[in-house]
């Protein structure tokens, strides 16, 4: 099983754990994607398969397979027909992408406040206090990992495959969005009032408080992180 050692490098575990065994593709998207939220792979940089392969120890199938899925995302681009590197999303990209969440994400609201069992407003309560576990600790990454795994929460609990659907391809830049939040305690709040919104089974209710987090967030959205700027020379 797909796992990673004390200097980052993803390799294999052996089997007989007893954890759940996770595709080996989905372990290195998920560290190419956090690595481009990061910053560590900026705007324009190419990302080689064999050089990935390498670096993560592992064969190219699983990194060409997790290139692949952020192609799907959009985080990543194919460079003139042949190799990838990582997306810029210009201004208009990220005034399209808060236009898109003001209009799903406030529907996700508005049915998750319908449709929230009481495992569900469980499971976003334990989301905020271990958002805020990170945040007291100085762990301001996996604070924010959890502040995406909230949005996501809320879509699961809408539970509207045709919305899903629709959000999928764009969870990797809406959480590159996200990531953007310079004050994570402000963020912290307002989640906690959206989830007040839900827990209160009024979707009315749940749909203007949505409304109201994205737009403070549009509004507060640094321009300068939309601008392409490698850092270093494409090869």
């Amino acid at each position: 099983m797909a796992t990673k050692n004390p200097n980052g490098e993803i390799v294999q575990r052996p089997e007989g754990t007893g954890e759940k065994v996770r595709p080996l593709r989905e372990t290195v998207r998920d560290t190419i994607r956090l690595r481009i939220f990061e910053g560590h792979y900026a705007p324009g940089t190419r990302l080689v398969e064999r050089d990935l392969a390498a670096e993560f120890h592992v064969s190219r199938l699983p990194v060409r397979e997790a290139l692949r899925m952020l192609r799907q995302e959009g985080i990543i681009s194919d460079r003139n027909g042949r190799s990838a590197e990582v997306s810029a999303l210009g201004a208009k990209d990220v005034a399209d992408l808060f236009d898109v969440r003001n209009s799903l994400e406030v529907l996700a609201c508005r049915l998750a406040a319908t449709r929230a069992s009481t495992e569900d407003l469980h499971k976003l309560e334990d989301l905020l206090g271990t958002a805020e576990e990170f945040l007291a600790k100085g762990s301001v990454v996996e604070a924010h990992r959890i502040n995406s795994e909230f949005h996501d929460a809320i879509t699961q609990i809408a539970d509207n495959d045709f919305l899903r659907s629709a959000l999928e391809p764009l969870q990797g830049r809406m959480h590159w969005l996200f990531r953007h939040a310079s004050d994570l305690p402000e963020l912290l709040q307002e989640h906690r009032a959206l989830y007040l919104a839900i827990a209160s089974g009024d979707p009315e209710r749940a749909a203007t408080q949505s409304a109201s987090h994205i737009d403070k967030y549009r509004e507060q959205f640094p321009a300068d992180t939309c601008r392409p700027e490698p850092s270093h020379p494409k090869a």
